[in-house]
């Protein structure tokens, strides 16, 4: 699957990751991670002290998937806005679900301080700006369920953006406590914890097939050198590439660009540094990096052919750099990294697991959407609480047959 295509920033920023071997021999085990990339990691993190004798498998090498676009935006909140979720799914699981997903940038952050690898965790507020005086009404809605729900926002008038930044925007939420992370680090800081906690790493090993041993209980993964993992449970975490695997009709995809500035010599004029984004569609999002680049993607486009997707990115690259000049005017920068990659979402705007009777045993964590990075974390734990303690309260909420409104107790 051609993922994606262009010149990637967060391998640059720790050059010398490890490598590990290809598998050379049949093994046993508990739990089989298929999959090198963040949500691979992230189960990996929440299985390093179960106890449980954990393999994981990468076709390539760590984080050289859709890791490598990512763009980090730590955010519990997504494009998908909160009135539309409570109207499918009520207030009750909304409530429930935001929790989780900021719960989990709480993992996230005790996850980056104990791992030895520094991972540019940071604690980042987020401004999410009206783009129109037309929308103004509708982020004073979403704004009021967001303090229903006991999150952590104000509401800004233009007068207060406007004392902030240098750009205006007819009204803004800004939410306390979320974060970026470089997700290329992360990854490798989570998966070298579990490995030194005992975990197997095999790169160069992709699952060619997989069928079901009824007397054993187990699933029986092939692989690419040859050699079979026998696995209790299979969690299948290879991103966008795991539609590969096993379809479902829930999932679509997009394509969406992104560009990597270089560093800014100043960026006092961005307030607090802000995660930033907007309610127009197609929407776009903004960071900063530890080395004081600026980070935007999105204006992402209805294709998900590689060859149309990839012709439209250097229209795309000037558009996303004008953006910033739009509303940092002051700030001289220019393009060192640019890419177009597949965007996966889900239809109804809710991150999905996936538990499919002809797999038996297996767990596929589909972190599909805007806020991929927390909804792996989100899924990871919940797949992992199953796992070991056999049961997960919260793991419903997430299955493809996820309960609808007035379903959920």
């Amino acid at each position: 699957m051609n993922i994606q295509s262009g010149t990637f920033y967060w391998q640059t920023t720790y050059p010398d990751a490890p490598s590990y071997p290809a598998l050379s021999k049949n093994l046993q085990c508990d739990v089989l991670i298929v999959g090198g990339g963040i949500c691979a990691a992230q189960s990996a993190y929440y299985l390093r002290n179960s106890g449980l004798h954990v393999v994981l498998i990468e076709k390539n090498t760590i984080g050289s998937g859709s890791t490598s676009s990512n763009t980090a935006l730590i955010q519990y909140l997504g494009e998908r806005d909160i009135q539309t979720l409570v109207n499918a799914f009520g207030e009750r699981y909304i409530q429930r679900h935001l929790q989780l997903l900021a719960q989990s940038i709480d993992d996230m952050e005790e996850a980056a301080e104990n791992v030895s690898l520094n991972v540019d965790f940071m604690r980042r507020d987020t401004l999410y700006g009206a783009s129109t005086t037309e929308d103004v009404e509708k982020l004073k809605i979403e704004y009021e369920l967001l303090k229903k729900f006991g999150m952590n926002v104000d509401y800004l008038t233009q007068e207060q953006v406007e004392s902030k930044y240098p750009f205006s925007r007819p009204a803004a939420i800004y939410s306390y406590r979320d974060g970026e992370v470089n997700p290329f680090k992360y990854t490798h800081g989570l998966i070298a914890d579990a490995r030194e906690k005992g975990m197997k790493v095999f790169e160069q090993t992709k699952m060619t097939g997989q069928h079901f041993d009824p007397d054993k209980d187990r699933m029986i993964i092939s692989t690419s050198t040859g050699y079979d993992i026998h696995a209790k449970h299979v969690i299948v975490a290879t991103g966008y590439e795991a539609t590969e695997v096993h379809q479902d009709k829930k999932l679509n995809f997009v394509s969406t660009y992104t560009i990597t500035t270089s560093p800014v010599a100043d960026l006092s004029s961005w307030y607090n540094r802000t995660l930033i984004w907007e309610t127009a569609r197609p929407y776009f999002y903004m960071r900063t990096t530890v080395d004081n680049r600026i980070v935007i993607g999105g204006l992402d486009e209805n294709t998900a052919h590689p060859d149309e997707r990839d012709n439209m990115l250097p229209h795309k690259k000037e558009k996303l750099l004008q953006e910033i000049k739009d509303r940092f005017p002051e700030v001289d920068v220019k393009v060192d990294f640019a890419l177009a990659a597949f965007y996966g979402g889900t239809i109804d705007g809710i991150p999905m697991i996936g538990k499919y009777k002809e797999l038996p045993n297996t767990y596929f964590l589909f972190a599909f959407g805007d806020n991929g990075s927390v909804y792996g974390q989100t899924l990871a734990k919940l797949i992992v609480e199953e796992i070991v303690e056999g049961k997960s309260e919260d793991l419903a909420l997430y299955l493809q047959d996820r309960p609808k409104k007035n379903s959920f107790h």
